[in-house]
């Protein structure tokens, strides 16, 4: 059975280029993002990885460990990142899962048959403190994923965890947000919401991340 948001996200524990890894354990108290590739020492997947190595001071000022897997044996991981490193000007220092098994990539639902029925696809898993999955975005092999899109949405994920609120279409942090519509007492918004908020309709009410220093008009 696929995995579907709100699940919790299966606990495995498996060889990596960092040691056993626990998945649960791993996680501890971070955000986590999981994701596949087809194969190592293929071009697309060794952008996506220096990508990921480029933005890890992002991961990591979101509280997030990025951890990526492919069915290839450790020894292959290994080697490919001195690749990675040196075609992609960066230092990987995330694991990846040597899933020759299929161990993760069964519970994951990353093999896709009709795509190709023994590589994992491009899928990517977000993964909240409370092990619950969040986001799920699966790729054809042939596209490279677009890490900060991963990251846009775990901004809205994070703020809208803690405020009463969700982020518009093409939202960016530090852009005006949406009030829900559950919101309704004048009191708990104005508390919530000291900036003020634009009316649109009833159901449409904008009002300033509440994560930025916002002057007004």
């Amino acid at each position: 059975m696929s995995l579907r948001l709100g699940d919790t996200a299966p606990d495995f524990e498996q060889e990596s280029t960092d040691g056993t890894i626990r998945f649960h354990d791993w996680l501890g108290d971070s955000w986590g993002v999981l994701f596949s590739h087809p194969a190592d020492f293929t071009p697309v997947c060794t952008t996506e990885l220096g990508l990921t190595a480029k933005l890890h001071k992002e991961f990591a000022r979101r509280n997030v460990k990025p951890i990526a897997l492919s069915v290839d044996p450790l020894d292959s991981h290994r080697e490919w990142i001195h690749d990675i490193n040196e075609t992609q000007e960066c230092t990987v220092t995330f694991p990846i899962i040597a899933d020759a098994d299929r161990t993760v990539s069964t519970l994951y639902d990353m093999i896709h048959p009709n795509a190709d029925d023994t590589l994992t696809v491009r899928s990517l898993f977000v993964i909240d403190p409370q092990k619950k999955v969040r986001l799920i975005i699966t790729y054809p092999a042939s596209t490279g994923r677009n890490f900060n899109e991963v990251l846009r949405v775990i901004d809205s994920l994070q703020l809208t965890d803690e405020h009463k609120v969700a982020t518009p279409g093409n939202w960016e942090k530090g852009e005006d947000v949406v009030i829900v519509p559950s919101l309704q007492d004048e009191d708990e918004i104005s508390k919530r919401f000291p900036q003020g908020y634009k009316k649109v309709r009833h159901y449409l009410r904008m009002t300033p991340d509440p994560h930025s220093n916002w002057s007004g008009d």
